[in-house]
């Protein structure tokens, strides 16, 4: 009787994985070989051509259960082997038919539910802190080896279609500071500063007078104040292990470049009303954010539970009613849509050239799961709804200029004065 409820349900699992995958793959080729080798082929039979295998039956029905988490853990412990063609690949027969109409997707109600779950769910200080050092105290190494030299770890911009990595994540750093409207003397707070780029441009290039960035990643705070000191800005730049909910002062300006992804909607109104005390009254904030385009749901499990606990990806109406409450004004808004597909895209080429290095920095699980990772990442720019926001708000609607034409003309004087500042580093 066992085997025959054994047999039962492994046709089920292989059953339901050919009418999901029938229904997913229209383009492309998918060749999915099951625990016991039988074979199914998929769409039209043009490229992408991918074939995965399955090691065990237990693997087949976990995908049928909980496709979104079980596809990246499967594939991470080596239960769902790639055969022929990348988990890119993959990802992109099961997800290019659709291009973000996510009411075409199954699971719809499943998602809703998880997101009224997680709305619920509080993102306190103590709960961030250990949030953020499950992801960026990793070893330093790591980022080193497919981040750009200056530790960029957020959406380069590609302000041209031949830009290197490195010229698109300066010119990101050039677009963000003419938008922040920096000038000389300004007192500048960087919420989320990482590495310290984003702090020590707006030091050295676009003349802020005092600049502190705050971080919980220890592993962060002490790079950041190495790169300081051997800049010789420790009396104008200053990195502190610190909360934004425990930062006081007053400020002229404030930035936050991929830190807001890890507040969470329970906290909107106490992130927008800190940003709201600090800032002062004639100042400006600029908020670049990963977000969605579509309507709200929660995080894919996955990239949860593996790589960023306690993330979300805010859509424009989470955030418009907290940053109105907090008596923020808006003053501009961009999207940027494929920008980190690009970026994404030259971090996995970099991470897949030196994964030998990084398998002698962890192992091989870890090396699947961060191409997976990096992969899904960039599936969800490329195909579906995610994208970044650059929003940028003051407490008064007289201190930005009437048009946008100053954009253009402060990143014209910033070129000039990091030309200026290359020939003084040299």
């Amino acid at each position: 009787m066992q085997e025959i409820n054994g047999t039962g349900i492994t046709m089920l699992s292989e059953k339901i994985l050919a009418a999901a995958f029938t229904r997913a793959v229209k383009h492309g080729s998918l060749t999915m070989t099951t625990a016991e080798g039988r074979e199914f082929t998929f769409g039209d039979g043009s490229s992408p051509k991918v074939a995965v295998r399955f090691t065990d039956t237990a693997a087949q029905m976990a995908l049928c259960l909980h496709p979104e988490l079980k596809l990246g853990e499967l594939f991470t412990d080596g239960r769902l082997v790639i055969e022929q063609g990348t988990i890119l690949d993959l990802f992109q027969l099961l997800l290019q038919a659709t291009h973000g109409q996510l009411d075409e997707l199954p699971l719809k109600r499943l998602r809703r539910i998880r997101h009224w779950m997680m709305r619920r769910a509080e993102n306190d200080a103590a709960k961030a802190k250990l949030n953020v050092a499950h992801h960026y105290d990793l070893d330093g190494r790591l980022y080193a080896l497919f981040l750009d030299s200056d530790r960029q770890y957020s959406c380069a911009y590609f302000d041209r279609p031949d830009a290197s990595l490195e010229e698109a994540q300066l010119a990101k750093k050039r677009h963000i500071a003419a938008k922040l409207l920096v000038d000389q003397g300004h007192n500048v707070l960087d919420i989320g500063s990482g590495w310290g780029g984003m702090a020590l441009y707006l030091a050295q290039v676009a003349g802020a007078g005092a600049v502190k960035g705050i971080t919980l990643s220890k592993e962060q705070l002490e790079a950041s104040r190495r790169r300081a000191a051997g800049a010789g800005l420790l009396d104008r730049v200053r990195f502190e292990l610190e909360d934004y909910r425990s930062t006081t002062g007053s400020f002229d300006r404030i930035v936050s470049v991929g830190m807001f992804e890890h507040v969470g909607p329970p906290s909107y109104d106490e992130y927008f009303l800190a940003c709201r005390n600090l800032l002062k009254k004639d100042g400006v904030m600029l908020l670049h954010t990963i977000g969605r385009s579509g309507a709200p749901y929660p995080t894919n499990p996955w990239i949860a539970k593996y790589i960023f606990p306690g993330g979300h990806l805010p859509v424009l109406s989470e955030m418009m009613p907290a940053i109105e409450r907090a008596g923020l004004i808006v003053t501009d808004i961009e999207i940027l849509r494929l920008h980190y597909a690009y970026t994404l895209q030259a971090w996995r080429e970099r991470f897949l050239a030196h994964r030998d290095e990084v398998l002698r920095l962890y192992d091989e699980r870890f090396c699947r799961m961060w191409e997976c990772y990096l992969a899904m990442s960039e599936s969800a720019f490329r195909w579906q709804d995610a994208v970044v926001f650059q929003v940028q708000f003051a407490r008064r609607n007289d201190v930005v200029p009437l048009t946008r034409d100053y954009i253009a003309e402060r990143e014209a004087a910033l070129k000039e004065a990091e030309n200026m500042e290359l020939k003084r580093s040299a």
